[in-house]
């Protein structure tokens, strides 16, 4: 669910740039001190107090964070954002029927604010996928549920992870996040990665494997490995942005055969290991697949905010993803746990948070 960091309609003043800046900039601890510093001069200031609300969000602090939202939502109904971060606090606290009627508030004091509608179509696919898990435990067999569940599962993109919808921000006022339900990436987060494909560790691996040494001349054997160690350490880093190079790549080609509707393509970008989402076979989810994908219509799938973070023969593709097919579009955010075997990256785990 997306959680607004800025009051776009308020009456008062621009948001303190100190504030705002930090919570752009990931530091929720030092934003709240300065919201709190800057409150004792002008209690009142709105703007200050939903910044507040926002930095308390960040830290996980729910609770307090619902108190400031829900004061300014009584000080000033006429504003939609106090309701939508509300509402987002609620859905995760799963306090699902409060989070509805904190949208539809939104709503109705401005029609026109997409992001509250965009939250109360995430908030009910979550609403529907609980309820068609609970017809399932009761009835496992009917297929109309099944049927239903799986319309579900197809919106929000299969292997879902259970917890609060993750949250995104418009991107002129994007949040670096602090947790998965809060706030999503903005392209800023993707330099952060890059320092650790590039830190010593992988170097430091090859230091135990001098034994093979031994069996030469016990003296020259120590020297040639105590010379040779700067080299490997430069050799990672161009090897990892070479493979972050295939696995980026390899992500864009698996949208592309989705969205051509190449389903043995398609197929083929998923690892013999797989994690299958629920309780399904392999090959009873490679056939839904194909079903899903082979129906009439186009289907297009566009991939923005890709970031990818390699580990060796591992790495980890996060992205936001665009989907849209005949009757449905969905947007959410998606990560794919991939492996390199053979010099080839595959999908070993698919899910949204």
């Amino acid at each position: 669910m997306v959680i607004s960091v800025a009051l776009s309609a308020s009456p008062v003043a621009a948001a303190p740039e100190d504030v705002q800046n930090l919570i752009k900039q990931g530091q929720f601890t030092q934003a709240l001190d300065r919201a709190d510093r800057d409150l004792v001069a002008n209690p009142k200031d709105r703007k200050t107090r939903f910044l507040k609300g926002v930095a308390l969000t960040e830290l996980n602090r729910l609770d307090e964070a619902a108190q400031v939202f829900l004061k300014l939502t009584e000080e000033a109904p006429e504003l939609p954002e106090p309701y939508n971060n509300l509402a987002v606090i609620y859905a995760q606290q799963k306090q699902y029927d409060k989070a509805k009627a904190a949208l539809e508030m939104a709503i109705r004091t401005h029609p026109s604010y997409s992001i509250a509608h965009e939250n109360l179509g995430d908030l009910y696919t979550k609403m529907a996928r609980q309820a068609y898990d609970r017809a399932l435990q009761l009835d496992a067999a009917n297929p109309s549920t099944q049927a239903k569940l799986g319309l579900i599962r197809e919106i929000i993109s299969v292997g879902t992870k259970p917890g609060a919808p993750a949250a995104a921000t418009p991107p002129a006022a994007a949040v670096q996040p602090a947790r998965p339900p809060v706030v999503a990436a903005a392209p800023t987060p993707a330099a952060p990665p890059a320092p650790t494909p590039a830190a010593p560790a992988p170097a430091a691996k090859p230091v135990p494997v001098p034994p093979p040494p031994p069996a030469a001349a016990p003296a020259p054997a120590t020297r040639p490995i105590a010379t040779p160690a700067p080299a490997p350490a430069e050799k990672p880093a161009v090897a990892t942005a070479d493979a972050e190079d295939d696995a980026r790549k390899m992500v864009q080609s698996w949208a592309d055969a989705w969205s051509r509707k190449d389903v043995k393509d398609y197929l083929a970008f998923y690892a013999r290991d797989f994690a299958v989402p629920g309780k399904t076979s392999r090959a009873d989810w490679e056939k839904e697949r194909r079903t899903r994908i082979d129906k009439p219509g186009t289907i297009k799938v566009g991939l923005s905010n890709l970031r990818i973070k390699v580990d060796g023969d591992r790495a980890t593709a996060q992205f936001r993803q665009a989907y849209s097919a005949p009757g449905l579009n969905a947007n959410s955010n998606k990560t794919l746990e991939l492996v390199r075997r053979n010099g080839r990256w595959q999908i070993q785990q698919e899910r949204v948070n």
